[in-house]
């Protein structure tokens, strides 16, 4: 036997409302350029609206004039969709609460997740949303993943309940002088300042 092995995600699909409030919330509030539309191959009846979320990859959404936004139950238990998360930058991040505010938006306020920050709030159809923001970058030719898989073990050795910044700084020190070379023989942390 043998894994089927994925390398990312290649598309989500969202049953959306009408035509335009897919695209006024999809590409009106979040920024995703409206790519191009089908019918649904499946449900001709139904359009096929295909956005970029920011990283080449697509956001698609089901369309029926028949239907129109409104805050519908969402089932969050086992096998379903609990949230989708999108990846903001920091700017962008500390300008989410105004700019949902301005929408009047109700939304849960910035949250501290250790190793990065969210906020969450509904879209028109009753979805949950998340906007999330790293709190660090990963050292060159490695990703996001590697840090926190890295930070993971450190966090354990500590005995620390979640990653938090700490785990991260040190995380990527162990990255770079893993990938990297020098000439010292001794790459341990000195005090210059104190001769």
């Amino acid at each position: 036997m043998r894994k089927i092995q994925t390398q990312g995600v290649h598309h989500i699909t969202i049953t959306g409302a009408d035509r335009q409030s897919s695209i006024d919330f999809w590409e009106g509030v979040l920024g995703m350029p409206f790519v191009f539309d089908q019918p649904n191959l499946d449900a001709p009846e139904q359009g096929h609206l295909y956005f970029d979320p920011g990283d080449g990859r697509l956001i698609t959404v089901f369309t029926n004039e028949e239907r129109k936004p409104g805050r519908h139950k969402i089932d969050q238990g086992p096998g379903s969709l609990h949230h989708l998360a999108f990846n903001i930058s920091k700017v962008t991040f500390d300008q989410v609460v105004e700019r949902l505010d301005a929408r009047g938006v109700k939304h849960s306020g910035v949250k501290d997740r250790g190793f990065m920050d969210s906020i969450y709030f509904r879209e028109p159809n009753g979805m949950l949303i998340e906007l999330a923001s790293y709190r660090f970058e990963p050292p060159q030719g490695f990703t996001h993943t590697d840090v926190l898989h890295r930070a993971h073990f450190i966090r354990v050795a500590a005995g620390d309940d979640h990653i938090d910044t700490v785990h991260l700084a040190d995380a990527i020190e162990e990255l770079v002088h893993q990938s990297t070379n020098t000439l010292s023989f001794d790459r341990s942390p000195k005090n210059p300042f104190s001769k």
